[in-house]
């Protein structure tokens, strides 16, 4: 399977940069021009209410996106008709739109915990460098699913996606950070 939008990056076991180790990243773009996702297993300290002061008391987790625009607040989300203006990335899942309308139906209470999903930052590749990395066989390349996408479970992702693909993925699930440690 090649990147595509849609679809989740799964950080080989010998990949040892420390922005990426055992990550998960949901592409939300990737053409000619290069690539943008967002790592989908780093929970930050942060909740939304202590990014966004007049969302004071929304205790929404908030995600490491990535290593790029660490002073950006982006999210992922189910609300297609609520929040207008997202990008959809995958069948029933909306990449960004509008803030004041999100802010607004979180402060109304209209909003599911399991269906919105906030980062800081997100990962970005140039042109060609996706591809770069794909022939380093530093990727590994899944179709991505909601339930995966909205998991609580954010420690063990990249061990349930890799375990879900079955065969030869469920080998490397085990695998060592450091090789040269075991």
């Amino acid at each position: 399977m090649e990147p595509a939008n849609g679809t989740f990056l799964i950080a080989n076991p010998h990949l040892n940069d420390p922005n990426f180790v055992r990550t998960v990243v949901f592409l939300c773009e990737h053409d000619a021009a290069g690539s943008v996702g967002f790592v989908m297993n780093r929970k930050t300290i942060h909740t939304l209410g202590d990014l966004v002061p007049d969302l004071e008391g929304h205790d929404f987790p908030v995600y490491e996106g990535g290593p790029v625009g660490l002073d950006n607040l982006y999210f992922l989300h189910q609300y297609p008709e609520e929040i207008p203006g997202g990008k959809e990335v995958l069948n029933g899942v909306y990449w960004g739109g509008d803030f004041d309308t999100l802010a607004a139906q979180l402060s109304a209470g209209r909003i599911d915990p399991g269906k919105v999903r906030f980062f800081l930052g997100y990962s970005g590749w140039g042109e060609g460098q996706l591809d770069f990395e794909m022939e380093e066989k530093t990727w590994i390349v899944a179709r991505a699913t909601p339930e995966f996408l909205f998991s609580n479970d954010e420690k063990e992702l990249w061990k349930n996606i890799l375990n879900h693909m079955g065969g030869d993925y469920k080998l490397i699930v085990n695998a060592p950070i450091d090789p040269r440690l075991n």
